[in-house]
């Protein structure tokens, strides 16, 4: 008996010896190694890159018709490189965003997060895509009083706030440390624009807000001004997992060929370009005449709109652009209405009395949608509605001039970026003596374009 349980021992501890021995070499053989997928390539086997953005003007917001922001456009186009689906998880505060970002599904961080060495410590930090300079601002109206800061020693005494856990608190904390008296108080719930509405109520005096953050901010709270810069030339980069390295250097890459391709110039340019005409007067009286002027048009606004397919707001912004509003408008050159149609365009468009507002808005409306149909097919996406819009202010054929400028002198003609550098030069005689068209007061339709879209984004956002 004992000698067939030895031998059944002997045989099963044999087998055994044989079938560790046969695993373990075929874990090991080459070929057949068990490896960990990265980073990059779980992501483009599950086809969804997973990122948490900001819920601000500088980051992602929704508009009218579609998600937009710098950060949320840059990251849709990677994604696209990519060949994936983005999915979007949204924060409200900086703090917020590095919260969601512990969890080990989210890919990347993208919340105008400041690349500072206490921050390199604890995260993973991608490529910069933006640089900043942190500023102090206060409410405008301390400009009127020996209140207002000019440097870092004038805030003693003033009502500051900032938000915990930015970049922004490492710097006053840094202040602070270096013996300036910086009274501030921080908070974890209130997200930079929001101190920047308090600022602009002068619920407070003072806050910090990043050099794109305030450009941005500024046509929505008039009120605030820019004291001084707090810090020297800092970038924003996103934040990834730790151990991304593959992700990293393909983001790298991938930035590199955006940034080379005259892409990200031309994202610039769209989100940024337009708050350098920022005017206090011009804005405080566009927000007054809002109230007062905009409801006696705005629903025959929303009627062209549904008619021809182009957004309402859009609509009154160029009919402001216009005409402030005012249906007996006229200039000096005889344009008259709410839309100020020339007698020539309005008989082409059968508008039989420019001073009616309802004849004006449609006859307008339908010009713009011509002037779409007859911007050139090579010209793409959102650069389609500026062409239009300049072509509304200069006419078609001085863009068509532009167009042929900008390719004989190496630029792209059939984006808004490049033809904006070019219109200005059909005013200098060296360049459109040998254009079809000729003369044209080529910094108008640049400035009037920009002027439009600023108008159009505050509707959109006090609309909402």
């Amino acid at each position: 008996m004992n000698k067939y349980i030895y031998s059944f021992l002997a045989i099963f501890l044999a087998l055994s010896f044989f079938s560790f021995g046969w695993l373990s070499h075929s874990a090991y053989m080459p070929g057949k190694k068990i490896h960990k997928l990265s980073s990059l390539q779980k992501i483009k086997r599950k086809k969804v890159l997973n990122v948490v953005l900001l819920n601000a003007s500088s980051s992602y917001y929704l508009g009218a018709n579609a998600p937009q922001g710098f950060e949320y456009d840059l990251l849709s186009a990677y994604a696209k490189h990519l060949g994936v689906k983005l999915h979007i998880t949204t924060a409200h505060t900086q703090k917020e965003a590095l919260e969601l970002g512990k969890n080990e599904d989210i890919d990347i961080v993208s919340a105008s997060l400041v690349k500072t060495k206490l921050r390199e410590k604890e995260l993973h930090f991608g490529p910069s895509y933006f640089e900043i300079q942190e500023q102090v601002v206060c409410n405008r109206t301390m400009l009127k009083t020996a209140s207002f800061p000019r440097d870092v020693e004038e805030l003693s005494g003033l009502k500051i706030t900032v938000g915990e856990d930015t970049s922004y608190s490492e710097t006053i904390r840094a202040l602070q440390n270096d013996g300036y008296d910086v009274n501030v108080s921080f908070t974890s719930t209130l997200s930079t624009e929001e101190l920047l509405n308090a600022v602009s109520k002068h619920k407070i005096d003072c806050t910090i807000a990043a050099s794109n953050v305030y450009a941005l901010n500024i046509r929505y709270f008039p009120e605030i001004s820019m004291a001084f810069s707090i810090s020297g030339r800092e970038q924003l980069a996103w934040v990834l997992q730790k151990g991304s390295n593959e992700l990293e250097a393909d983001m790298y890459a991938w930035l590199n060929n955006f940034n080379q391709s005259g892409k990200m110039a031309e994202l610039k340019d769209h989100y940024y370009s337009y708050v350098l005409f920022f005017d206090y007067y011009s804005t405080k009286m566009f927000y007054k005449r809002v109230k007062t002027r905009l409801p006696k048009y705005k629903k025959l606004f929303q009627e062209a709109a549904t008619r021809f397919g182009i957004p309402w707001t859009l609509l009154a912004s160029i009919s402001y652009q216009e005409s402030h509003w005012n249906p007996k408008a006229k200039s000096f050159t005889g344009v008259r209405g709410l839309m100020m149609l020339t007698r020539h365009t309005a008989k082409l468009l059968h508008v039989k009395n420019r001073l009616d507002p309802k004849q004006s808005i449609v006859g307008g409306t339908r010009h713009l949608k011509q002037m779409l149909k007859f911007v050139p097919k090579e010209v793409e996406g959102e650069n389609r509605l500026k062409f239009a819009l300049a072509a509304y202010n200069i006419g078609l054929g001085h863009i068509r001039d532009a167009q042929s400028l900008a390719q004989e002198i190496g630029l792209n003609q059939n984006i808004w970026s490049d033809l904006k550098i070019v219109l200005p030069l059909l005013s200098e005689k060296k360049y459109y003596r040998n254009l079809q068209y000729g003369y044209a007061r080529g910094e108008e339709p640049v400035k009037y374009v920009e002027s439009i879209y600023n108008y159009r984004n505050i509707l959109e956002k006090s609309n909402k």
